[in-house]
């Protein structure tokens, strides 16, 4: 008969239930299992693909920067340069919803022009309805729940992209910002995508309450030149729009000859650095 070796006392080995609770709480701590579907929580509380959509947005290589002016609202988004053969200013990261609401947009392009034609809809749908352009906060209210959506289905996926809305109504110039989650906020300035955490340092040290929209093209000029990376990124450019009174309350790109002014002063900002 085969005879049993004796215990080993000391030993170190865990029970086996041990060991499964630690596996899978290391297993949630790295997603493993619970990064499979949108829809899905991890024992402490996260959704890992929202969180991965984030994460596309911070290292698209793009970023968007928005202030709101006394005199309107200022938007800009860094376009990095991705082939010589292609023609200029093709690639736009800022886009018209209505005449009076724009939207800046870093991530996933591609994803960015879904809810851009998402945010044309409901500004038609709102004028047929009500007679009225659609207000700012509801057009980033409608725009938010949209992405939200897509953040609650398991046949879906989070949006790779990060938004700034940019409007002039009746109660002044708005900005906002609305992220994969769905969740939305209205800011005095804001920033999105890779260089996001350096763009808010500077932007808090502006005069936000005082700033003018001329102001604002080039302190944002100054901001992307400053958060761009030489050495390590391609060659870019800057698109600039703005809602103001100077253009009329509509949403429009800025003139070619400010454009080229606030290029010039980020580029002397940055050499002096």
């Amino acid at each position: 008969a085969r005879e049993d070796r004796p215990s080993v006392r000391g030993s170190r080995e865990a029970p086996p239930e041990r060991l499964s609770e630690r596996s899978r709480a290391a297993m949630a701590s790295i997603g493993t299992g619970y990064d499979q579907s949108v829809s899905t929580f991890s024992p402490d509380g996260r959704i890992f693909q929202v969180e991965y959509a984030v994460k596309a947005v911070d290292t698209s290589g793009s970023t968007a920067v928005g202030i709101k002016c006394v005199d309107g609202v200022v938007m800009a988004v860094e376009k990095s340069l991705i082939s010589k053969m292609m023609v200029h200013n093709t690639h736009k990261r800022i886009f018209h919803l209505d005449e009076h609401v724009g939207m800046a947009v870093s991530g996933v392009q591609a994803d960015a022009r879904n809810v851009m034609n998402r945010g044309r809809s409901e500004a038609t749908q709102y004028r047929t309805t009500y007679g009225d352009a659609i207000p700012g906060d509801v057009m980033t209210q409608r725009l938010a729940g949209y992405m939200h959506l897509h953040t609650m289905y398991w046949w879906l996926r989070p949006f790779g992209t990060s938004v700034l809305v940019g409007s002039y109504d009746d109660e002044g110039p708005q900005l906002h910002d609305i992220d994969p989650s769905g969740s939305s906020y209205r800011h005095f300035a804001a920033a999105v995508g890779k260089g996001k955490t350096a763009a808010k340092s500077l932007l808090e040290k502006l005069p936000l309450a005082t700033i003018t929209c001329r102001q604002a093209v080039i302190e944002l000029a100054k901001i992307m030149y400053s958060v761009h990376d030489d050495l390590k990124e391609k060659q870019f450019e800057i698109e600039v729009s703005w809602v103001c009174d100077e253009s009329g309350r509509k949403h429009t790109h800025i003139p070619a000859a400010l454009l080229a002014e606030a290029m010039a002063a980020g580029k002397a900002a940055k050499d002096a650095e």
